[in-house]
């Protein structure tokens, strides 16, 4: 029944806010499951020289990888997307798979793009050992839509040991495993903002004490609400403003990072269902999934820190910094922060019916730009 631990977690409403002012609704993670995490190393220095949309998309495929093996075993797992990389939490028994698979993807696009993903892991022994908390809880946005919540620093600290070593650890490929890439899908240009908004921040919060960590991260939610309106209001991604990227460049990038070539009648075949989706999201069925493509937006990640991607304007800006800067002059939340005119969208589709996730990050590296700010806060 541990494998499915996840799974049977009850799903909670509401407001996220709420939530983690009631330690009572998150349980703690099983000690015998582990902290996988994967992170291309350099991103920072990658986006700078305008690689942002292969870092995502590499950071996306690792995702794809570990869900299709969850998937294929029929055991559901909470997973983190940042930016550059992921955090997943997996039962003992999906670890071996999980770290070979990932390692040969990571062997790929290093030969592809020249960019490093680490691979690690950590057990949740371990860092429960070590004095740390690792509690989750499940919140539901929408119908179709569920997002894990996590409360204590167990994830940063797994983090923390993992990039500790400051080299990538070697995974021995056994020849029993294969990387299975299959709907992993990079189909849109870049997203202006909204209609009446002319900016998209992403957003990191770190709350300093960890006992106040759930009264922090309420008071950081509550003025996201208060300056920008419900989270539907500050949704960065909007129907109106979907373009499908269909250049040969960016098809080509997707079929790197999925295949780990670039063949050309691959390429092309890829290029004609992206010419086939132009096509169905005409239809009443492709704009059913547009809809839902929206509502599916993976725009809050709550790993122990509140990671956001939201839309607004310079004024409204202005209100959230004031209020971000009181708190940490408080001493309660350390933030890192970064402003862009769109946001880029990797995603996982296995069918257009159900299912599909879709990874938001701002335009030009936001996660990680407000990570650089961040992490210079937190050594300082």
């Amino acid at each position: 029944m541990e494998e499915h631990f996840y799974e049977s977690l009850p799903v909670h409403q509401g407001t996220v806010g709420a939530i983690f002012n009631k330690d009572h609704l998150f349980a703690a993670v099983p000690p015998g499951w582990e902290i996988v995490l994967t992170d291309i190393s350099g991103s920072t220095a990658a986006v700078a020289e305008g690689m942002h949309k292969a870092v995502n998309l590499i950071a996306t495929g690792s995702i794809v990888c570990v869900l299709n093996i969850a998937h294929k075993h029929k055991i559901a797992i909470p997973f983190f997307f940042g930016g550059d990389g992921a955090t997943f939490l997996v039962p003992k028994s999906l670890l071996a798979e999980v770290l070979e698979t990932v390692w040969i993807y990571r062997n790929q696009t290093a030969s592809n793009f020249g960019l490093a993903l680490r691979v690690g892991n950590v057990s949740v022994a371990e860092v429960y050992a070590s004095g740390q908390t690792l509690k989750i809880a499940k919140f539901s946005s929408s119908a179709s839509f569920t997002i894990p919540m996590i409360l204590g620093n167990g994830l940063n600290f797994a983090e923390q040991l993992i990039k500790g070593a400051n080299s990538i650890r070697l995974v021995e490929d056994s020849g029993k495993f294969e990387v299975d890439l299959s709907g992993l899908q990079c189909r849109w240009d870049q997203i202006p903002p909204p209609v009446d908004t002319d900016e998209v921040i992403t957003l990191l919060v770190s709350a300093v004490k960890l006992n106040d960590q759930g009264p922090a991260f309420s008071k950081v939610l509550a003025e996201l609400d208060n300056i920008y309106g419900v989270p539907k209001k500050r949704q960065p991604i909007s129907e109106s403003k979907l373009r499908i990227n269909s250049t040969l460049r960016d098809v080509g990038m997707t079929m790197l990072v999925r295949v780990g070539t670039k063949k050309w009648y691959a390429v092309l075949k890829e290029w004609f269902s992206v010419a086939y989706e132009y096509l169905y999201f005409k239809t009443g069925s492709g704009k059913t999934y547009l809809t839902t493509l929206v509502e599916m937006s993976d725009t809050l990640v709550l790993d122990g820190r509140i990671n956001t991607v939201i839309s607004g304007n310079r004024e409204k800006r202005k209100q959230l910094l004031s209020a971000l800067t009181y708190l940490e002059k408080n001493g309660e939340i350390l933030y890192g922060i970064h402003v862009s005119n769109a946001s880029v969208m990797s995603c996982y589709v296995p069918d257009h019916m159900d299912g599909h996730i879709h990874f938001v990050d701002g335009s030009g590296g936001g996660y990680t730009q407000a990570s650089r700010m961040l992490k210079a806060k937190i050594n300082n």
